[in-house]
């Protein structure tokens, strides 16, 4: 049998080791210890690690690169960058939101990042940011999937016209309901929003995302609200609550109410570690908390936990470089997640748990898939995610869209010889069993 390309002696992030993965059409075909076979292209993986696409299940790709407009964030808190972005929002044309958006995508791709899903704006009448990530999600279809969420950054009900321009934004083609119930002017309009966005759901056919108890206030449960809803609308598997920052701050009894109906809602959560961390906790002294939902305690209930990137870049976040890799090295610290299992299960969280909350078809590594993956210069997910690894190779439907060559570090050190060596390379790890 011949192949269009054969990736050969792979580690996979099951453990599996000295793997080949034959493509053809588009499509993995076989992955098998040995292929006995030849290709129109072969690449000698080395024993490196192999892993399907990242995903980033929540991300602005309206507000991107904009970081500075119209100044910077100098509290660093939420509240002010939602206060940029409304100043900066009347100033956008569709051509500067496209024109960040393509520079973004292209070093999403360079990253191995090929699915993203991207909140947009709906409060502005004029829906410069829907039109453009439309504009984008079609430049960008043959690379990367583009999923967008309908967001009223500024409110359902307290921005007078965001239901219409929801309504609106839906109607042109976006995927996706967005909300943010905790910024409604009272916790009943919020309540109102999230269960008016799940019925529009329902009678759409769609899937919601909502921005969800991203606050300090333990009395902000929005999320009890929303898993309510999926249950009564027959919702499970298509909402997801992102942020659940209010978590960090509910009392334990609260919690253990609520982690139960997480899980029998089916919700997808999301957590943003490196914009979360940051912005979070922002009028406490000491101790500080840190702003991030109970990840290990949802993990241990069963729930679909994805990690997002948030932002890169922009109002709300200075930092952010398209890394997937590094949003799994935050939350291995910020969450507490340190042993081998919870690090490996931090890599599925930006890979095959992320796609599942995305809603991706014939994603992974088994044959029948689509012929997308990643080298990384690491022998396995924790080598990944200590070294926040290169991506030596980044395919899309079997064609190769990015290359980078293997750093080496040449070290000329005083009494020694000259050596050069793969840098960053630590001990073997065990197995995933052990």
């Amino acid at each position: 049998m011949n192949f269009d390309l054969i990736l050969r002696n792979a580690h996979l992030p099951d453990g599996r080791t000295g793997v080949d993965i034959g493509c053809r059409d588009g499509r993995i075909v076989a992955v098998e210890a040995t292929l006995d076979a030849q290709a129109g292209k072969e690449v000698d993986a080395g024993g490196r690690l192999v892993s399907p696409p990242f995903v980033d299940i929540h991300f602005h790709l309206d507000a991107t690169l904009s970081v500075g407009t119209p100044r910077f964030n100098r509290s660093g808190t939420l509240l002010e960058g939602i206060a940029l972005w409304n100043e900066q929002r009347p100033t956008l044309t569709q051509e500067v939101v496209v024109e960040r958006a393509m520079r973004y995508c292209d070093l999403a791709v360079a990253q191995g990042l090929l699915a993203i899903r991207t909140h947009v704006d709906v409060c502005d009448d004029r829906l410069v940011g829907v039109e453009a990530l439309l504009e984008v999600r079609e430049r960008v279809k043959d690379y990367i999937d583009l999923q967008l969420v309908a967001f009223p950054q500024d409110g359902y009900f307290r921005s007078p016209n965001a239901a219409a321009n929801l309504a609106r934004a839906l109607d042109r083609g976006v995927d996706v309901i967005g909300g943010i119930p905790h910024f409604e002017r009272t916790m009943e309009d919020g309540r109102d929003s999230v269960i008016a966005q799940c019925e529009l759901a329902a009678e759409r056919g769609l899937r919601v995302d909502i921005h969800c108890d991203e606050t300090d206030d333990p009395m902000s449960r929005h999320v009890e609200t929303l898993a309510s809803e999926t249950i009564r609308l027959g919702l499970q598997g298509r909402v997801s609550g992102s942020h659940l920052t209010s978590m960090h701050s509910m009392d334990n009894y609260y919690a253990s109410k609520l982690i139960p109906l997480i899980a029998e809602s089916g919700m997808h959560c999301i957590p943003n570690p490196l914009a979360n961390i940051n912005l979070q906790g922002r009028s406490d002294t000491y101790p500080k908390r840190r702003g991030l939902m109970r990840i290990p305690e949802l993990r241990a209930k069963g729930v679909n936990i994805a990690l997002g990137q948030d932002s890169c870049m922009d109002p709300w976040y200075v930092f952010g470089n398209a890394d997937m890799l590094d949003v799994a090295h935050m939350a291995t610290h910020a969450a507490h997640m340190i042993s081998l299992d919870e690090i490996r299960w931090c890599f599925e969280a930006i890979t095959t748990h992320a796609a599942k909350a995305f809603g991706l078809e014939d994603y992974g590594l088994t044959p029948g898939c689509h012929a997308d993956f990643v080298l990384l210069d690491a022998k396995d997910p924790i080598e990944a995610i200590r070294l926040r690894a290169d991506r030596l190779l980044v395919v899309r439907r079997g064609v190769v869209l990015a290359q980078t060559p293997v750093r080496r570090t040449t070290l000329s050190l005083p009494g020694r010889p000259s050596q050069s060596s793969v840098a960053g390379y630590g001990p073997a790890w065990p197995a995933a069993s052990a």
